[in-house]
C-alpha cells in the first residue's frame, strides 16, 4: 500500500476519502445546528472528488520537496516548512477551490470571487495548524508516510475546510 507502486493511488484514495468525511461531519454539525435541512450528497461528492486532486498535488509536491531540500537536519526541516508555508499550502488551496469550481461549473468571475472572500481564511488557518505538524513530518516521517500524516492531520482541516467553502461570509464580513 505504501510502496512506490501503489503510492499515489494510496496518496489519492486517502484524500478522497478524508475530504468526503470532513464534509460529512460538517453537514452533521449544520443539520444539528439547523443551518441546513439534510445532508446534501452532491456537496459530499465536490469535496471528495476535490480531495483526489489535492492528493495528487501534495504526493508530488513531497517528492519535488525531497529532491528539492534534501536531509533531515533542523536547518533542512525548517527551510521544508517555509518553502510549504509559502508555496505548497497556496498551491493546495488554489487546487482546491479549482477543483470545486470545475465541479460546481462555476464562472471565472465566481470562482476568483470565492478565491479572493474564502482562501485567505484557510491560508491563515495553515499558518495556525501545519507548521508545528509539517515539523514532526518533515523531521520524523519519511516521505511516502507524509500524505498519510498529512490526511490524518487534514480531517479537522477538511471540517473547516468545507465550514469556509459552504458558509456566506458576505454578510460577516460587511458588518
Amino acid at each position: 500500500m505504501f510502496s512506490d507502486r501503489y503510492l499515489l493511488y494510496t496518496n489519492v484514495g486517502l484524500s478522497l476519502s478524508l475530504s468526503g468525511v470532513g464534509d460529512l461531519l460538517e453537514q452533521q454539525y449544520e443539520i444539528i445546528t439547523e443551518e441546513i435541512p439534510k445532508w446534501d450528497r452532491r456537496r459530499t461528492r465536490d469535496m471528495a472528488l476535490s480531495g483526489t486532486t489535492v492528493g495528487f498535488v501534495c504526493h508530488f509536491w513531497y517528492k519535488y520537496l525531497d529532491v528539492f531540500l534534501p536531509g533531515y537536519t533542523i536547518r533542512i526541516v525548517m527551510k521544508k516548512i517555509v518553502v510549504d508555508q509559502l508555496i505548497g499550502s497556496p498551491l493546495a488551496i488554489s487546487t482546491f477551490f479549482g477543483s470545486i469550481a470545475l465541479l460546481e461549473q462555476s464562472s471565472l468571475e465566481e470562482f476568483v470571487e470565492e478565491v479572493k472572500t474564502k482562501a485567505w481564511r484557510l491560508y491563515a488557518a495553515e499558518w495556525m495548524i501545519w507548521p508545528p505538524c509539517q515539523f514532526l513530518n518533515f523531521y520524523v516521517l519519511s516521505t511516502k508516510y507524509r500524505v498519510l500524516f498529512d490526511n490524518f492531520v487534514s480531517l479537522g482541516y477538511d471540517v473547516y475546510t468545507s465550514r469556509v467553502k459552504h458558509h456566506d461570509y458576505s454578510v460577516i464580513d460587511e458588518e
